[in-house]
């Protein structure tokens, strides 16, 4: 199965293409993804760069490469995904280290693959860095490259997103303030949360009343449709509720006695 490699070039600057790293790219398949059938591969320059950086990975400023992998459902055609070098970059750290800019390209290049097939060293042990030295070495026949080794953010670093969408790395006291900002939403509803429960409550229990009056209502008309036989008068719900009462104990009267009347004597002393 052969793979089909698309080259594109924005920059200013000449970056290898299939006559000298399409050999890496189909090794690099064969060996990590069998699977696919197609990548693309693009150099650009810093400005380029930096702002898909900024698009896609919040970060202002331009990498040296960037990874973008593809999803493709079964049965599409298997695109494994979109590589972006930055020559530019390159160029720079070939300088530094003493080396043609097309070998830090196959490092590059070795390393966006890797992210392609689903690594990550941000996230890992160290599992991504020790898997593309031992690549170069065995692919390019030559010693790992330390160029990118230290990677990823800012310890202490946070992302945070301006008003315009875009999102940007900040460190010191504005990372510290999203911590914070974090930490109390966790530990305390939002005010609008509380006023929705609010708002919740004080529905539910005007529902339940509703409910009360309509039942208290259907109990009134229910014993006003009562009657006890022909010709007897309907009961009304008072006589209902006295018919319904516990009969109180009848009270017996006391005669009242009457008073002895003391006759005088018609004798004067």
């Amino acid at each position: 199965m052969t793979l089909k490699i698309d080259w594109s070039s924005r920059s200013k600057l000449r970056g290898p293409r299939e006559s000298s790293i399409g050999d890496l790219a189909r090794s690099l398949c064969a060996k990590l993804a069998p699977e696919a059938k197609g990548l693309s591969v693009t150099y650009v320059d810093d400005r380029g760069m930096k702002k898909l950086n900024r698009l896609h990975g919040g970060v202002n400023k331009p990498p040296d490469v960037l990874s973008f992998p593809a999803t493709p459902e079964k049965g599409e055609f298997q695109h494994l995904g979109d590589i972006v070098i930055s020559l530019q970059t390159a160029e720079k750290k070939a300088k530094n280290f003493g080396i043609s800019r097309r070998r830090l390209v196959e490092t590059l290049f070795i390393h966006g693959f890797l992210h392609l097939c689903g690594h990550d060293h941000e996230k890992d042990a160290g599992e991504m860095m020790a898997l593309q030295g031992s690549l170069e070495k065995e692919l390019l026949k030559d010693i790992p490259l330390p160029a990118t080794k230290k990677r990823g953010r800012k310890p202490g670093s946070k992302l945070k997103t301006l008003k315009t969408g875009a999102r940007v790395v900040v460190t010191g006291r504005a990372a510290q303030a999203i911590v914070r900002r974090e930490k109390l939403v966790k530990e305390k509803p939002s005010v609008k949360v509380a006023a929705k429960a609010k708002a919740a409550a004080k529905a539910k229990a005007a529902k339940e009343k509703q409910k009360e009056k309509a039942k208290a209502a259907k109990a009134i008309a229910r014993a006003k449709k009562l009657r006890r036989g022909p010709g007897r008068p309907r009961k009304t719900p008072i006589a209902v509720a006295k018919a319904a009462a516990p009969a109180k104990p009848a009270i017996k009267r006391q005669a009242k006695k009457k008073p002895t009347v003391k006759l005088r004597s018609g004798v004067i002393s």
